[in-house]
């Protein structure tokens, strides 16, 4: 385990998984951040985004066509909020854990007094 970052997150801590439950439900992991599963998280947020900008530069061709038809719109649609909203679960993940980082330096000085 990476001390250093350990004492950057502080104790364990619950981080939103980019995937969801057989229900569609959100999946969590406590942990330190350093383990299998964060990591595997890590590597999918990665494929998530890059698959994300794919489809963008797919998109941005497929609507510069003039000959596109109304089911290839509907398809592009479809995979564009599939996407959306992987893209934003990655944010909310990232952005909570950002939010615990920068909070903790202020709740370390706080103590201090």
């Amino acid at each position: 385990m990476n001390s250093e970052r350990h004492k950057e997150d502080g104790p364990d801590t619950i981080r939103l998984l980019p995937w969801t439950g057989p229900e569609g439900k959100p999946c969590y992991v406590l942990g330190d951040g350093n383990g299998y599963v964060s990591r595997m998280a890590d590597d999918i947020e990665g494929i998530q985004l890059g698959m994300a900008g794919d489809l963008l530069g797919h998109a941005a061709g497929l609507l510069a066509d003039r000959k596109v038809t109304g089911p290839e719109i509907h398809f592009l649609a479809r995979r564009l909020t599939e996407s959306l909203r992987e893209v934003k679960r990655v944010a909310e993940s990232r952005g909570a854990r950002l939010a615990r980082v920068e909070a903790a330096p202020a709740v370390a000085h706080a103590l201090d007094e």
